[in-house]
Protein backbone atom coordinates (compact mmCIF):
# COMPACT_ATOMS: atom_id res chain seq x y z
CA UNK A 1 0.00 0.00 0.00
CA UNK A 2 1.19 3.20 -1.14
CA UNK A 3 1.87 5.67 2.48
CA UNK A 4 0.25 9.17 1.43
CA UNK A 5 2.78 11.76 0.89
CA UNK A 6 4.27 14.40 4.10
CA UNK A 7 3.88 17.90 3.83
CA UNK A 8 7.23 19.79 3.72
CA UNK A 9 7.50 23.12 5.23
CA UNK A 10 9.93 25.44 4.33
CA UNK A 11 12.70 24.93 6.86
CA UNK A 12 12.92 21.21 5.58
CA UNK A 13 12.94 21.78 2.24
CA UNK A 14 15.46 24.29 2.47
CA UNK A 15 17.75 21.60 4.83
CA UNK A 16 17.03 18.93 2.10
CA UNK A 17 17.99 20.71 -1.03
CA UNK A 18 20.90 23.04 0.11
CA UNK A 19 18.96 26.04 -1.54
CA UNK A 20 18.85 29.58 -0.53
CA UNK A 21 15.35 31.20 0.21
CA UNK A 22 15.62 33.27 -2.54
CA UNK A 23 16.94 30.79 -4.98
CA UNK A 24 13.62 28.28 -4.13
CA UNK A 25 11.76 31.41 -4.95
CA UNK A 26 13.62 32.26 -8.44
CA UNK A 27 13.32 28.21 -8.83
CA UNK A 28 9.27 28.28 -8.68
CA UNK A 29 9.27 31.48 -10.54
CA UNK A 30 11.02 29.60 -13.18
CA UNK A 31 9.42 26.60 -13.13
CA UNK A 32 12.21 24.83 -12.26
CA UNK A 33 11.15 23.75 -8.95
CA UNK A 34 8.28 22.64 -7.31
CA UNK A 35 5.19 24.72 -6.54
CA UNK A 36 3.79 25.46 -2.87
CA UNK A 37 0.74 24.14 -1.91
CA UNK A 38 -1.78 25.73 0.24
CA UNK A 39 -2.25 23.96 3.90
CA UNK A 40 -4.27 26.02 5.87
CA UNK A 41 -5.05 30.35 5.69
CA UNK A 42 -1.47 31.54 5.93
CA UNK A 43 0.26 27.89 5.62
CA UNK A 44 2.17 26.72 2.60
CA UNK A 45 4.67 23.47 2.08
CA UNK A 46 5.38 21.11 -0.14
CA UNK A 47 4.80 17.80 -1.03
CA UNK A 48 7.85 15.22 -0.15
CA UNK A 49 7.29 13.22 -3.03
CA UNK A 50 7.94 16.46 -5.47
CA UNK A 51 11.04 17.48 -3.12
CA UNK A 52 12.29 13.59 -3.24
CA UNK A 53 12.06 13.94 -7.23
CA UNK A 54 13.48 16.84 -7.36
CA UNK A 55 16.73 15.96 -5.56
CA UNK A 56 16.91 13.01 -7.29
CA UNK A 57 17.39 15.39 -10.92
CA UNK A 58 17.09 18.89 -10.12
CA UNK A 59 17.63 19.42 -13.72
CA UNK A 60 14.49 17.37 -15.11
CA UNK A 61 11.90 18.92 -13.07
CA UNK A 62 11.25 22.17 -15.84
CA UNK A 63 11.30 19.79 -18.36
CA UNK A 64 7.84 17.22 -17.40
CA UNK A 65 4.92 17.72 -19.41
CA UNK A 66 1.50 15.73 -19.53
CA UNK A 67 3.24 12.41 -20.90
CA UNK A 68 5.02 12.24 -17.90
CA UNK A 69 3.79 9.95 -15.25
CA UNK A 70 4.65 8.45 -11.80
CA UNK A 71 3.53 4.94 -11.15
Amino acid sequence: MRQPDRILRMNTVLDRTGLSKSTLYRKMRAGTFPPKIRISITGTGWRESDIDRWVANPTAWGRRNEFDFDD
